[in-house]
């Protein structure tokens, strides 16, 4: 059975807002909202005036987690300036480094390589979650857009360890000379990614996803040296299904006839990006099978 993609070319404010209304759940109590904040000198990410009348609207908290990797998001107080820097506490109930008072551990119920999860200990205080991602290449995942805003975004410092050396470590400091195979990291995330959903869902917390996919670069937002767009935008995609969220991303990627497209499908199958969304439909995430429905 197919999900429902809701999809508008036109990347506004109020189209956001046009598109969340159209997956007919509305998010109620505390609402964290799943934005990556962006690497300090990266210029891809999503912009503070762009999403800041859904977040309003929604009255949510820009949740995020500090990162592994050494940068300028590591830490708390520079997480924190950085985020403030490019707009985002002055919108919704402002911004939460949920791994500042720590971590917990989630099951994760299937998969090859993950045990748990780790997780921001604050994510346990919100009552739904709208995973706001956006869409762009990447170097380690070739792509990242919903499942990867759910699985390293969601995890703590030590748990995007945990991911990306496949369940072999919690330091980031070891991490990343801990040998790994790529399509095993790519499946991690999967997994990682369904760990949230089934804790989402035995909590009884609603989750919604959004992608918006402009300004795509080859890299990701986490990269402090982010390079310009190869492709032009292409728009936003919202659905209840993840999977199917990001595999109407990729296709429309594939669909593209531009100089840059060859690029950006090259940094995508290069690192087995494509894998990541028949992996999470084969952990019962969602489906690959999806109807798009364009809305404007």
């Amino acid at each position: 059975m197919s999900s429902k993609v809701y999809f508008t070319k036109n990347i506004t404010s109020d189209n956001l807002i046009k598109i969340y209304d159209m997956l007919g759940i509305n998010l109620t109590g505390n609402i964290g909202i799943k934005v990556s904040t962006g690497e300090a000198g990266s210029k891809g990410y999503l912009k503070a005036d762009l999403i800041k009348p859904l977040v309003n609207k929604l009255n949510g908290t820009i949740i995020e987690c500090n990162t592994a990797y050494p940068g300028k998001r590591n830490t708390v107080e520079e997480h924190l300036t950085v985020a403030k820097e490019h707009g985002f506490a002055d919108m919704g109930k402002g911004i939460d480094i949920m791994d500042a008072q720590g971590e917990f551990k989630i099951p994760v119920n299937k998969g090859k390589h993950l045990e748990y999860d780790l997780i921001g200990e604050n994510f346990k205080n919100y009552d739904s979650i709208l995973n706001l991602a956006h869409g762009k290449g990447h170097a380690m995942g070739g792509f990242g857009a919903n499942l990867k805003n759910q699985s390293i975004g969601i995890a703590s410092r030590n748990g995007k360890a945990y991911i990306h050396s496949c369940g072999k470590t919690e330091s980031p400091e070891l991490c990343w000379t801990t040998p790994y195979e790529q399509v095993e990291f790519i499946e991690s995330m999967a997994e990682a990614a369904t760990a949230v959903a089934d804790y989402l869902k035995e909590n009884n917390k609603p989750i919604v996803y959004i992608t918006v996919a402009n300004a795509i670069s080859l890299d990701c937002d986490c990269d402090a040296h982010q390079g310009d767009p190869v492709i032009a935008d292409i728009g936003i995609f919202a659905s209840l299904d993840p999977v199917a969220n990001d595999q109407a991303f990729i296709d429309a990627i594939w669909a593209t006839h531009e100089a840059g497209t060859k690029d950006i499908q090259e940094r995508i199958d290069t690192r087995n990006g494509r894998h990541i969304t028949e992996y999470a439909e084969s952990l019962g995430l969602g489906t690959t099978e999806y109807e798009l429905i364009n809305i404007d």
